[in-house]
C-alpha cells in the first residue's frame, strides 16, 4: 500500500515514522511546501519507504497530481486546508483522513460526502487523540449498552514537570489551543443540544499517582459530532480538557482581558490583533521539548440488562525517551496512521465523508495501539 502524509512538522512527521514501520505499507511519500525539511524528517525516519517531495497544498491541480496513485492520504497540515485536499483526494480517487481541529471545516467537509461517495473515497476528518481515539471509545463503548444515560470524554495533554504559571507546554499549535479555550463547547444536556463556553464547568479529576488531583473543564471542538449521533438518546455528553489546578481559571483572566481578541494593535509600521501578539508570546513563553504526558478517560454510564453500569477506558501515555517523541505525537498521530491503514486495508468499509466515530472499528484499532505502547485500559464497575 501507497501513502501520502502532506506535512512534515511534529504530527506529520510521526504518522511518517509509524507508516514506514508497519507492515503491508510499501512507500510513504513525504510531502511539505519546504522541501528541505522533508528530506531532513525523511533522513531522520531512515527508511527507504520514506519518499520526500515538495507541495504547495494551496495548488488544487498540483495536489490531485500528487494524490493519484496512493491509496491513503493523512493530511497534517492546518485545518484551513482540510477541504481544499478533500475535493482533491475524491478527484484523485485517494482515500483521506486529517486531524481535523475546526467544526466548521469539518460540516464543510461533510457536505462534499455524496461526491466522495460516488468516487468511491473514504474521507475521515477528526482522526487523532481528541477528537479522534476518545471518540471511538466513547461511540463504540455505548454500543454495549442497552441505554446510554451519559458519556463523559476527559482528555488533556500536560507536562510532566509543570512550571508556573500555566503548569502547561505547548503539546501541538498555539492556534488550534486558541481554537479550543476561545469557541463554544457543543454538549448534551437533558437530551438537548446546547452551546457552552469553554473554560467553564471547572471540576476535579483523580488519575494515578504521580499526578493525582487535576482538573478538567469545556473546551471547543472535542466532542466533534457525538452530540449530534447522540441528541435524544443520551441524557449528558460532554468533553472535557484535562490541565493541572489552576490553569484554567489564569488562562481565562489574560482571555477576559481581551488577550485572544482580533483587536488591532499597531507594533511600528505593522498592524497585528491581539490574537498574534498572544499567540507569539505564548510561543516565545512556554516550553516547547519538556517531557509531557497524556491522560485519557472516557466513562460511559447506562443500562445493560437491569443494572445500571459505568464502562471506563483509560490511557495514560509518556514522552518516548528512546524515539524523541512527545506522548501527544504518539497519541495523535499513531492513532491516524492506524486509521489510515484500516481504511487503506478495507477494515472501514464506509464511503463518503464520516468522523471516526461513526465509522471506525474500535478492536483492530486498539490492538494496532497496543502493538505500538499505548494500551487503553477497559473496566466495569
Amino acid at each position: 500500500m501507497k501513502f501520502l502524509v502532506i506535512g512534515s512538522g511534529m504530527m506529520g512527521s510521526a504518522v511518517a515514522l509509524d507508516l514506514a514501520r508497519s507492515s503491508g505499507v510499501e512507500q510513504v511519500t513525504l510531502a511539505d511546501i519546504d522541501l528541505s525539511r522533508a528530506r531532513e524528517v525523511a533522513e531522520k525516519i531512515g527508511s527507504t519507504r520514506v519518499h520526500p517531495i515538495e507541495l504547495d497544498v494551496n495548488s488544487f491541480d498540483q495536489v490531485s497530481d500528487v494524490m493519484r496513485g496512493h491509496d491513503c492520504g493523512v493530511a497534517a497540515v492546518s485545518y484551513q486546508h482540510n477541504v481544499l485536499l478533500t475535493k482533491a483526494a475524491i478527484q484523485a480517487g485517494m482515500h483521506l483522513c486529517d486531524l481535523g481541529g475546526n467544526d466548521e471545516v469539518v460540516r464543510k467537509q461533510l457536505e462534499l460526502s455524496r461526491e466522495a461517495e460516488d468516487a468511491g473515497v473514504a474521507v475521515i476528518p477528526n482522526c487523532g487523540l481528541a477528537p479522534g481515539l476518545a471518540n471511538i471509545l466513547a461511540a463504540r463503548g455505548a454500543e454495549q449498552f442497552e441505554s446510554v444515560d451519559s458519556i463523559r470524554l476527559r482528555v488533556g495533554g500536560v507536562p510532566q514537570h509543570p512550571k508556573p504559571p500555566f503548569n502547561y507546554q505547548i503539546v501541538f499549535s498555539v492556534e488550534g489551543l486558541l481554537n479550543e479555550y476561545t469557541g463554544k463547547a457543543t454538549v448534551l444536556r437533558n437530551g438537548t443540544l446546547t452551546q457552552l463556553d469553554a473554560l467553564t464547568e471547572i471540576e476535579a479529576i483523580d488519575f494515578p499517582s504521580p499526578f493525582g488531583r487535576m482538573e478538567a473543564f469545556l473546551t471547543s471542538g472535542g466532542t466533534s459530532l457525538l452530540p449530534e449521533i447522540f441528541a435524544g438518546k443520551v441524557r449528558e455528553l460532554d468533553y472535557k480538557t484535562v490541565r493541572y489546578p489552576g490553569h484554567c481559571e489564569r488562562f481565562r483572566t489574560l482571555l477576559e482581558l481581551g488577550f485572544a481578541s482580533n483587536d488591532p494593535v499597531i507594533v511600528g509600521a505593522n498592524v497585528y490583533t491581539s490574537r498574534d501578539v498572544f499567540s507569539q508570546l505564548i510561543r516565545n513563553k512556554l516550553d516547547k521539548s519538556g517531557k509531557d504526558v497524556v491522560l485519557l478517560r472516557v466513562c460511559i454510564k447506562g443500562r445493560q440488562g437491569r443494572p445500571r453500569r459505568k464502562l471506563s477506558y483509560e490511557l495514560i501515555d509518556f514522552y518516548d525517551e528512546n524515539e524523541n517523541i512527545t506522548a501527544m505525537m504518539r497519541t495523535t498521530a499513531f492513532s491516524t496512521s492506524i486509521i489510515s491503514q484500516l481504511i487503506a486495508g478495507d477494515r472501514v468499509k464506509k464511503r463518503g465523508v464520516a468522523t471516526p466515530e461513526m465509522c471506525v472499528p474500535l478492536q483492530p484499532l486498539l490492538e494496532a495501539l497496543k502493538r505500538r505502547g499505548l494500551t487503553v485500559q477497559e473496566s466495569y464497575s
